[in-house]
């Protein structure tokens, strides 16, 4: 019987953002014969509960933004003393950590993803210029960037960010469930203390400049003005969350807008929503886009790359500009009043976008690469 390849999946942080959920999908459905695997992280967070729930080795790793010559060290030990043949890192802080790491223990395969480029939309430009600099030094120890989106892809390959032969995209995809029953739904409604009849416009996004939330919280106003019932909802965590609470104390808008944290049960909540909002300013290729799309949910969104590969503009959703709280209002208003148009708009997103993002595509086409990969080097040693 052949040996089984040891793959390690390395993220920084352990809340459940969509580099997490992508982790957490491969390490999950590898095909256990093939493949033992393990999963190393910050500890604690509901990344560690899901990984430990399902009975993944787990790694405890002390990252940190400032560069420590230890964890390097601890990183480096582990992949030796556990003979880990594919390391597979996800997002910055693990793809530096990690890559270095794995060069110096000569491991294999290295892969790295890049859950949308992030350091492209940082304001410092030296900053900037130091993480695309860096990103074309460690792919030199890489052997596989996986992009989420086509137009990752052509931005890396434009910034030169790694060879063409070393760049893959492999889209984002889901386990789809069907929606919630009804009586769920009302009863969800009512331990919320919702009224059944109220309208619910929500998003589930972390609190992040990524998310221009500010621009649907200046969006609110419009839209409670029009729809004075409506509530908004926003389900996440993150460092911008008392910027944004001081923001709707001070437009009054505590009635209208609530922030519900971050929760276990988003996914459930987002099946309450009449509307789903993503005010992004930038993205990847958004989990929660799909997910809101495989419920039926009408979806307003911003017209950023990412977004617009999964949402066409008046066909599985409204595209409105990014930055612009009027349009964004106006679309939400749009489908609230609109209600056989908006459910004509979930039908077939529904129809049409589940199909191209499943889980099995994705994990499949990611055992694929590391199937080629660990061959290749096989062959060469």
């Amino acid at each position: 019987m052949m040996e089984k390849i040891r793959v390690l999946e390395m993220i920084d942080r352990p809340f459940l953002g969509g580099g997490q959920i992508n982790l957490l999908s491969i390490a999950k459905n590898l095909d256990r014969e093939k493949f033992e695997v393990f999963v190393a992280s910050r500890e604690g967070g509901p990344l560690v509960d899901e990984v430990k729930k399902n009975k993944i080795n787990y790694i405890p790793i002390p990252f940190s933004k400032g560069i420590k010559g230890k964890i390097f060290r601890e990183i480096a030990s582990f992949l030796e003393r556990q003979r880990i043949d594919i390391l597979h890192t996800h997002g910055g802080v693990a793809g530096l950590y990690g890559r270095w790491a794995a060069h110096k223990s000569r491991t294999p395969v290295v892969v790295h993803t890049l859950h949308g480029i992030h350091y492209l939309h940082y304001r410092n430009l030296l900053l900037k210029g130091a993480f695309i600099l860096l990103e074309r030094i460690f792919t030199r120890f890489t052997d596989a960037l996986i992009l989420v989106s086509d137009a990752d892809r052509k931005r890396a390959a434009a910034l030169k960010l790694a060879p063409e032969s070393k760049m893959f995209v492999i889209k984002n995809g889901i386990d789809f469930t069907e929606a919630k029953e009804r009586d769920y739904l009302e009863k969800k409604k009512k331990e919320l203390g919702l009224d059944l009849s109220q309208p619910i416009v929500g998003t589930v996004a972390r609190l992040h400049r990524q998310k221009g939330l500010i621009y649907l919280l200046r969006a609110a106003r419009e839209v409670q003005q029009a729809i004075p019932e409506v509530k908004i909802l926003i389900v996440g965590g993150g460092p911008l969350h008392l910027k944004l609470e001081r923001a709707v104390l001070r437009a009054g808008l505590g009635n209208c807008l609530v922030f519900m944290g971050e929760r276990k049960d988003a996914q459930e909540l987002l099946s309450l929503f009449d509307v789903f909002v993503l005010s992004s300013l930038w993205e990847g290729l958004p989990y929660v886009l799909i997910e809101a799309s495989a419920l039926g949910k009408p979806i307003v969104a911003t017209d950023v790359d990412g977004v617009k590969e999964v949402i066409k503009n008046g066909e599985t959703g409204i595209l409105v500009p990014p930055r612009n709280p009027k349009k964004l209002a106006e679309a939400i208003i749009r489908l609230l009043q609109k209600k056989d148009f908006a459910l004509k708009l979930g039908e077939r997103a529904k129809k049409t976008i589940p199909l191209k993002y499943s889980l099995s595509r994705m994990v499949e086409e990611v055992q694929n690469l590391y199937l080629k990969l660990y061959q290749r080097d096989m062959n060469h040693n």
